[in-house]
């Protein structure tokens, strides 16, 4: 078991989600994905994941096109009290969230004010519970005229992400310590321009390094504008890194793994490292490749969506980070698909033990956030994956704490009292 005095007193303690996979009824670039795509992904889906361990338990949802609409979600947007109210019930003092950009501005240069109140609610609401909001400006959502603009790949329209960051300051970032500009450029810019899985369905490398480019120039201009406005704040990034391997000790399979390493975890922060006040750790994966690059992971044990889980793993990430960077650290994202709640605790437990002896040995991390606070629409997975802390019957729109959940509650509260 942790040792539960090894985490500072003002340690932050929480989850996060992000606005289009919980809010409903947004009117998006992904919405406009989902709907020319369901069909096509319920054909593909059985084949693909046919090897999966629960492949009979999801068959009925991969198939069927509604599993991709993303449609009325979890009506988070109505519910969020409700779901605050978990928070305090899960022992936590912190929630990262983010706000969608298509309801604020759905027209270019229109801002919807109605919006813009609903988010100051919302944030009002978590600082009256005393919960730490932390806003994320952008996860992977745009307006459609934006989109149609070019969107990121579009060195041009980075003018209107900045324009949006401001307005978001100015009307949003009052009571608040903490905003993410940007979430996993990296993973957006290759599902989306090279690996063509997500919006807008590129297949080319150059397109995907243009847009992992402009992606870092964003960046540093809604830091610059941020900062200019409120210089209190406390501005970062949420990375998703890879604890990535060489399989073996050949020459060649280690500087594979090496180059890969640099483009996937390193080159993105290196370029906005002058523009960070603090670094978000997104961590899922460790990984084995062979020279050709191509994973070579153990076969267990594995989550609902094949992926090989090491828990562990996150150490190396948070000692290379503060090695490299030595800026404060929060894990903006940590978990897994896991429908039976088979491996949760596990997995928080293994996670927990990883990060004191990160801090043992002097890394300055200041929070941990699991994803998700609920289960949630999944991108191009659709419904059927299951990461959250509380479960949700979306017939009756049910919240469920799941057995998992009300064990890393009684730790959080172990932490605190100590």
């Amino acid at each position: 078991m942790p040792n539960n005095s090894k985490f500072p007193r003002d340690f932050l303690w929480g989850a996060s989600t992000a606005a289009h996979q919980v809010e409903g009824n947004n009117d998006n670039q992904w919405t406009q994905w989902e709907f020319g795509h369901a069909e096509k992904w319920a054909k593909e889906a059985p084949d693909k994941l046919k090897n999966l361990e629960n492949y009979s338990s999801i068959l009925s949802s991969i198939s069927d096109p509604a599993n991709y609409i993303s449609g009325q979600g979890i009506e988070h947007y109505k519910l969020y009290k409700q779901d605050f109210d978990l928070l305090g019930q899960l022992n936590m003092n912190a929630y990262r969230f983010g706000v969608e950009w298509s309801r604020i501005e759905p027209s270019e240069g229109q801002w919807d004010i109605q919006a813009i109140n609903h988010y100051k609610n919302y944030i009002n609401e978590l600082i009256s519970r005393e919960i730490e909001p932390i806003l994320t400006i952008w996860h992977w959502t745009m307006p459609n005229w934006f989109t149609e603009k070019g969107g990121f790949e579009n060195k041009a329209n980075i003018k209107y992400f900045e324009r949006f960051s401001a307005k978001i300051t100015e009307e949003l970032a009052e009571n608040i310590k903490y905003i993410i500009i940007l979430n996993e450029p990296n993973v957006y810019a290759s599902h989306g321009y090279y690996l063509a899985i997500w919006p807008p369905g590129g297949k080319s490398v150059f397109r995907s390094f243009k847009v992992f480019y402009n992606l870092s120039l964003a960046h540093k201009a809604a830091y610059r504008t941020i900062k200019s406005l409120n210089p209190n704040l406390r501005i970062g990034i949420a990375a998703q890194l890879s604890d990535s391997h060489p399989i073996d000790n050949q020459l060649a399979t280690k500087a594979v793994v090496r180059a890969r390493n640099y483009i996937w975890n390193w080159w993105f922060l290196n370029r906005i490292i002058k523009q960070l006040d603090f670094i978000g750790l997104n961590y899922y994966f460790t990984e084995y490749y062979n020279w050709r690059q191509q994973p070579k992971n153990p076969d267990t044990p594995l989550n609902d969506m094949g992926w090989y889980m090491e828990p562990r793993g996150i150490y190396n990430l948070l000692i290379e980070l503060n090695k490299r960077y030595h800026k404060p650290i929060i894990i903006t994202e940590n978990g897994l698909a896991d429908g039976k709640d088979k491996y949760r605790k596990w997995w928080i437990k293994e996670t927990l033990i990883a990060m004191q002896k990160a801090i043992e040995d002097g890394v300055k991390l200041v929070g941990y956030l699991h994803w998700s606070l609920l289960d949630n629409f999944e991108w191009n997975s659709g419904w059927w994956p299951k990461f959250g802390l509380v479960a949700v019957n979306r017939k009756y729109m049910k919240r469920t704490i799941k057995p998992s959940a009300k064990w890393f509650a009684s730790e959080i509260k172990k932490y605190k009292n100590n």
